[in-house]
């Protein structure tokens, strides 16, 4: 494995943490193996171990892109990830808050709904 490899591990078991990435690569098969290897490598070992941004920065970003997409599995996945960045509850609601202007009250809407069941079964850890 490259170096790339190593270190987009590192930087996704540090962000994700170890539960999440152990469960990714259990259940890959060799249908999905060469996209777990391009989320490593590329996502994970290229672009967050850039060091134009901090991690708490690349959580607001990501959690806006994915809020304006609606993808919310991974939305969900990146509150708890912004949480293990440092960011507070209070800053994830601003960045869905501002999002409601650029993306729409519904989405931002929804996004509430998810980040705060995400919220709540962090609280219970």
């Amino acid at each position: 494995m490259s170096d790339r490899y190593d270190d987009g591990m590192r930087v996704r078991r540090d962000v994700l943490g170890d539960d999440h990435v152990d469960r990714a690569e259990a259940a890959k098969d060799a249908f999905t193996e060469d996209f777990q290897d391009l989320i490593t490598r590329y996502a994970w070992g290229s672009v967050w171990t850039r060091p134009g941004l901090d991690r708490r920065m690349r959580s607001v970003a990501v959690l806006t892109a994915l809020l304006a997409r609606g993808h919310w599995d991974e939305f969900a996945m990146h509150v708890r990830a912004a949480l293990r960045n440092g960011l507070s509850r209070e800053e994830i609601g601003e960045v869905i808050l501002q999002s409601a202007v650029y993306c729409g009250v519904p989405t931002a809407n929804h996004g509430f709904a998810v980040a705060r069941r995400v919220l709540a079964e962090s609280e219970q850890e």
